[in-house]
């Protein structure tokens, strides 16, 4: 892409000011402009578009030694310096999320309904005593709800739903 940028911008500035601020050397421009692409060079562009795969199914959460391991099995054998080098040079990094959002404040001034199991969570019966949550999944479009209600007797779901704001239904 360097040398690509140097070749279409070469009338405008002069070559040697290009190679210092591009980073290339002009042995490097003559390579480029002599032949096609090195073996190693091919098998890198290979390997970049698994990388990208895998980086996209793991929802850019791979480091380099766990991004080398799934290369392994999927039967690209690959360095993991290798692996490094193309995510460095290519911009693949790992999506960091927060550790920890504080989600239930138990000081406020609401009504507090009565705790009538008492902690038993024990029953004889179906349907005769149910508890629900809600839990709070970080995905790349946000925050989403998953509230569910069990069944304490069988421990069995009976209802739940998914949604991107907490909502009374």
């Amino acid at each position: 892409m360097r040398f690509r940028s140097i070749e279409e911008h070469r009338s405008n500035f002069p070559a040697s000011r290009f190679y210092n601020v591009v980073g290339v050397s002009a042995r490097g421009l003559r390579a480029f402009r002599s032949g096609p692409a090195s073996r190693r060079q091919k098998s890198d562009l290979v390997t970049l578009a698994h990388i990208k795969e895998q980086s996209r199914l793991s929802l850019g959460s791979y480091r380099r030694p766990r991004m080398s391991e799934e290369l392994k099995e999927i039967v690209l054998n690959v360095g993991h310096r290798r692996v490094g080098r193309l995510m460095r040079q290519n911009c693949i990094s790992v999506v960091r999320t927060l550790k920890h959002k504080v989600t239930t404040d138990s000081n406020h001034k609401f009504n507090i309904a009565p705790n009538l199991l008492d902690r038993n969570f024990t029953s004889d019966e179906l349907s005769q005593k149910w508890a629900g949550d809600i839990s709070y999944i970080w995905t790349q479009e946000g925050w989403l709800y998953l509230a569910v209600i069990l069944d304490l007797h069988s421990r069995r779901v009976i209802g739940w739903v998914v949604s991107n704001r907490m909502k009374r239904d």
